[in-house]
């Protein structure tokens, strides 16, 4: 109900200059530039205003929004200085390009909500329509460099995929679609506004518009990924567009020499660390949210390799993995301990390794030699729906946005949003 009435106000009391629907509104919980923080800087540019007349952000200012136990602060010249319980939003007195809310020296339009999150950290919630959104998305998703066709087609599969999840609060981040905020570029917004309302649809339905970055010269099924029912518009072919992406990564078995360290030297742990520091760092966090704690030294992985199942596509599905590692308690005490998945979904080891390394499950080899292992595949991504890269070179050759979806989504229409 505070959403409904908060879109009420930004629309109707402070005279939007655009017309949009209120379904065409989106939600964004701002996380990838921000992370989890107690504290944060705004400034803005023209007028903010608030649900209590007498609270209003001037432009040119600069506020100091804090935690204090359970309530949120805002503090700005000598004579501003208020405490809010839960949440509070600040509305722009016109939207247009001019009404900036700078977070973080990252600017960004709309109405802002900051909130309390985990009763600990500030998490602001950015509202704007539905088509500025994706000028912010767009650039973010792929370079802005690249010909206008694939980035038109790149702003269908945003518009898309933002469309079904209307009814969702998304996120900045992967998770959903990088979101820059008003950080837009002339070629993708020249991009949004040309296919203003387009949308890909499947027997007058929107589609799931998956995308990744390459799919390494063949696409993949939704099914073989995520389960459930196959799609049709998600076949199993090859993509000559697609430049394939080789990657390559290595990691040792042992990280750190137990053999070699003295353990009654008092800064033996601060001075042993891991050889792959990437990497076990990704591990790491990956223990600690598997609730290890935080201190934690990665000693080996012991064991590393794929099963032997394959998918049509050539995709590999399951592997194992074990890694020994101490853990030291508040009171100084060191534990030994070892996580290991045996013949489990590659789905649960890639994050732990850091899918930026581990890019997909196009895997040409692993190899063991010399305490090392050497992973070597192609693409990076799921591989489902529409390369970007493919795409790009799509462009490239001449092909407009409409063959490029067609392609990458055979079967399907493009339409209005509004026709649907």
């Amino acid at each position: 109900m505070r959403v409904f009435i908060f879109l009420i106000l930004l629309f109707f009391s402070f005279g939007f200059q655009q017309q949009v629907k209120a379904e065409e509104m989106v939600s964004v919980r701002l996380v990838n530039y921000i992370e989890d923080t107690k504290s944060m800087t705004i400034k803005v540019e023209g007028n903010y205003l608030t649900l209590d007349p007498t609270l209003t952000l001037k432009s040119g200012k600069e506020y100091l929004l804090s935690i204090e136990k359970d309530v949120l602060r805002i503090q700005g010249d000598s004579k501003l200085d208020i405490r809010v319980k839960d949440s509070i939003q600040f509305i722009p007195e016109s939207y247009d390009q001019q009404h900036k809310m700078y977070i973080n020296n990252r600017p960004y339009l709309g109405a802002m909500e900051f909130k309390i999150e985990e009763e600990q950290y500030i998490r602001p919630v950015n509202q704007l329509p539905l088509e500025d959104y994706l000028k912010g998305v767009v650039p973010f998703e792929v370079f802005p460099s690249w010909d206008l066709e694939a980035l038109k087609a790149q702003a269908l599969a945003a518009r898309t995929y933002a469309v079904s999840n209307l009814h969702k609060q998304m996120n900045d981040t992967i998770q959903y679609q990088v979101y820059g905020g008003y950080d837009w570029r002339k070629s993708t917004t020249k991009a949004v506004v040309e296919t203003e309302g387009e949308v890909i649809s499947f027997n007058n339905r929107l589609i799931e518009a998956f995308y990744s970055a390459s799919n390494g010269g063949v696409t993949e099924n939704n099914a073989n990924v995520w389960g459930g029912k196959s799609v049709t518009y998600f076949p199993i072919k090859n993509d000559p567009y697609d430049p394939v992406s080789p990657w390559k990564f290595t990691l040792n078995e042992n990280q750190i020499e137990v053999a070699s360290t003295d353990w009654n030297d008092p800064k033996w742990w601060e001075q042993n660390q891991e050889i792959d520091k990437q990497i076990t760092s990704s591990i790491k966090k990956w223990l600690q949210r598997d609730g290890f704690g935080n201190d934690i030294k990665v000693l080996t992985i012991s064991k590393f390799q794929l099963s032997n199942e394959q998918l049509e596509s050539k995709r590999f599905t399951k592997g194992s993995i074990k890694v020994e590692f101490l853990q030291r308690l508040m009171d100084g005490t060191i534990l030994y301990n070892e996580v290991q998945l045996d013949d489990v979904n590659l789905n649960k080891i890639r994050p732990m390794l850091g899918g930026s390394r581990f890019k997909s499950y196009f895997i040409d080899s692993l190899d063991y030699n010399d305490g090392v292992y050497t992973m070597k595949g192609r693409g990076y991504g799921h591989g489902v729906g529409m390369s970007q890269w493919g795409a790009s070179v799509m462009g490239e050759q001449g092909k407009s946005y409409k063959e490029i979806i067609e392609f990458y989504f055979p079967g399907t229409k493009i339409l209005q949003y509004d026709e649907l």
